[in-house]
């Protein structure tokens, strides 16, 4: 289970999504990932992948018969994506403050130094995606990390990021323990 509450709160992913209108996909990729390092979140996997249609539209089946659903399957399926999988204190609670409002136009204007607030284009083109709850947070880590396991994380990894024994690895864009 991935806590936000407890002692050492962990438990949250976070999806920069870069469709190819961003034309400084890079330089994107790079300032988002330098707000969520100077941020203070660890980021224990990372992954660079293209949905297809039918997997966008699986991860965003809870908005089906939505007015905006096709919208944001056809812009999560429309490019590259760089998706994390962060940790931290009160991580889900501090990255969806980072990320900003999903109301890009407002967003603007209350947060604009938020990553929606620099980079989201309209609400469905916002840049960023995070989990709101652990139990999504869980199903979301699986659904583009299936490699990863939780448990195993835990008892193998999960002490040396509390006593911050981990470096970044700019190449491998994920924190490594310090050899």
């Amino acid at each position: 289970m991935l806590m936000d509450n407890g002692p050492w709160p962990w438990g949250m992913w976070g999806i920069v999504s870069c469709g190819p209108y961003f034309g400084h996909y890079f330089v994107l990729l790079y300032n988002v990932t330098r707000m969520i390092l100077e941020n203070g979140f660890y980021v224990i996997e990372s992954k660079r992948l293209i949905l297809t249609t039918s997997q966008a539209e699986q991860f965003y089946a809870e908005h089906k018969g939505k007015f905006f659903q096709n919208r944001l399957v056809s812009f999560m399926s429309s490019g590259p994506l760089w998706t994390y999988i962060l940790c931290g204190d009160n991580a889900i609670s501090r990255w969806r403050k980072l990320m900003g409002p999903t109301k890009v136009l407002k967003t603007v204007y209350d947060e604009p130094l938020s990553i929606r607030g620099l980079y989201g284009l309209t609400d469905t083109r916002n840049c960023t995606h995070g989990s709101d709850s652990e139990e999504n947070a869980e199903r979301e880590i699986q659904f583009f990390f299936p490699e990863f396991n939780i448990k195993k994380w835990y008892e193998t990894e999960h002490d040396f990021f509390r006593q911050d024994f981990v470096e970044f690895d700019h190449d491998k864009l994920k924190h490594v323990i310090c050899s």
